[in-house]
């Protein structure tokens, strides 16, 4: 009986540890945000801008972002703050999108930008050949888990 109690409580502490680190690892592993100047100067030059809110249908307490996307015509940046994660991915979509399984659903009439690898802002190149006016809304997606983090519509 005691080693059975031994090894149940050392399995739910090396579950604990994996999903700690897990949680951990992509804040611990974060390469440095593009400054907050460079923000504000491609910000004030957009094309588009929309809001990050932590009310979508699909968002949680572990996935969720709040803050300003801008989109001009040859990046997209963040201010704000992204619940941290691995595997974000950005996307593109012609369709307001806010839960799982409408991404699932319309993933290949989406685009993917880039990996977002920070979480209080980033900032991504667009590939040239991307029309941002032929989409209306920004996708955080966690690829690895596929997780709905959080969305944006813009016009």
């Amino acid at each position: 009986m005691r080693i059975l109690l031994l090894l149940g409580s050392h399995l739910i502490f090396a579950v604990m540890g994996f999903a700690l680190g897990i949680y951990a690892l992509p804040i611990l592993t974060q390469p440095t945000s593009p400054a907050v100047e460079e923000i504000q100067d491609i910000s004030a030059h957009a094309l588009f801008n929309a809001t990050f809110e932590r009310d979508r249908q699909d968002s949680d307490f572990l996935h969720w972002g709040e803050g300003t996307v801008s989109i001009s015509d040859t990046q997209i940046v963040f201010m704000g703050e992204l619940a941290p994660g691995p595997d974000y991915k950005l996307y593109l979509s012609p369709l307001f999108i806010e839960t799982e399984a409408a991404f699932n659903q319309y993933k290949d009439t989406m685009i993917q930008i880039g990996d977002v690898k920070t979480f209080d802002r980033f900032s991504l190149n667009l590939p040239p050949e991307v029309n941002v006016s032929e989409y209306n809304t920004v996708i955080v997606w966690c690829e690895s888990f596929g997780e709905f983090i959080t969305s944006a519509r813009y016009n």
